[in-house]
């Protein structure tokens, strides 16, 4: 429940529904770049026999996301999931066609990750099987969203228990499941720590635990080239594992961080991973506390 506070008496607000599916999509559609850092291409796009709410792009994994509403909760998210995320691989085409088309750019083929492509389901309610979803490499989210009186909205990407058994087991019996997973791709902590010296791991390692303990809103996803950490939808810091160094990018313009150590690379006119203009590249934990303390100031001046 939501509860506002005034003089020290409280009030719970009740919930103000969304009536109808379309008025819950065109709410997202509008704010989609402020509730999932995503690029709106499409709306009611149809592919094959399918036709899908909303077709998005992640410009950072530069992958296309397929964004579904429901209003009511009967029914398996799986099975909807595979079955959207099995169409779009077999008319990627259509996809690039429609991009190119919407945004007038020349996005091509190639240029795509198609190994990151997923399912976005956002409800107002779902039930308790789908919000404990325990597989690991499911390219599938759940976003659920709440109404207030007031104007005042919930926003939550619903996180199910622990993900202990994979995906890729259970699908091995499914032809749709077992298509999908041999493009679609999840990265994890495995998979930036395979053959890493485990002085790198525990010097990231020391940063992670640092972070997370001065920025209590932190959210950590694990991208393809880089590990990002987070704030309100956005990179504030990406991590790259190397065999023998951690390097990593500051999402900030060159010349926004008070760096008189001068440790950080100019990046503002050179190609190269992560966001931001800061590169830095470092061996051992020497500079940890100097790095958290940039990153604090640059937060406290900017979000």
């Amino acid at each position: 429940m939501l509860i506002q506070e005034n003089n020290e008496k409280i009030k719970i607000l009740k919930i103000n529904e969304f009536k109808l599916e379309r008025d819950l999509q065109n709410f997202v559609e509008k704010n989609l770049k402020e509730l999932l850092g995503l690029e709106f291409i499409k709306s009611e796009f149809t592919i094959e026999n399918y036709r899908i709410d909303t077709l998005a792009f992640d410009n950072e994994n530069k992958s296309f996301i397929i964004i579904e509403y429901k209003k009511g909760n009967n029914y398996s998210v799986i099975d909807q999931g595979y079955s959207y995320l099995s169409t779009v691989l077999n008319n990627k085409a259509d996809l690039i066609l429609e991009y190119n088309e919407n945004k007038e750019k020349n996005l091509k083929r190639n240029e795509v990750d198609w190994s990151q492509t997923k399912v976005i389901f956002i409800s107002q309610n779902f039930n308790k099987y789908q919000r404990g979803l325990n597989f690991k490499d499911l390219p599938i989210e759940l976003y659920e969203i709440k109404r207030y009186e007031g104007n005042l909205i919930n926003f939550e990407k619903i996180i199910g228990k622990e993900k202990l058994e994979n995906i890729n087991l259970v699908s091995k019996d499914n032809e749709i499941m077992r298509s999908v997973s041999k493009e679609i791709k999840s990265y994890d902590e495995k998979y930036h720590f395979a053959n890493i010296d485990e002085n790198i791991i525990e010097l990231f390692k020391s940063f992670q635990e640092r972070i997370i303990e001065r920025f209590s809103e932190i959210e950590i996803e694990y991208k393809k080239i880089y590990i990002a950490f987070k704030i309100e939808k956005r990179n504030l810091i990406d991590f790259k594992l190397q065999k023998n160094s951690l390097k990593f990018w500051i999402n900030a313009k060159y010349g926004e961080l008070d760096d008189f150590k001068k440790i950080g690379r100019d990046m503002s006119k050179k190609g190269h991973h992560g966001n931001g203009e800061y590169e830095f590249t470092i061996g051992n934990g020497e500079n940890i506390n100097y790095i958290i303390n940039l990153l604090a100031d640059f937060v406290n001046k900017n979000y």
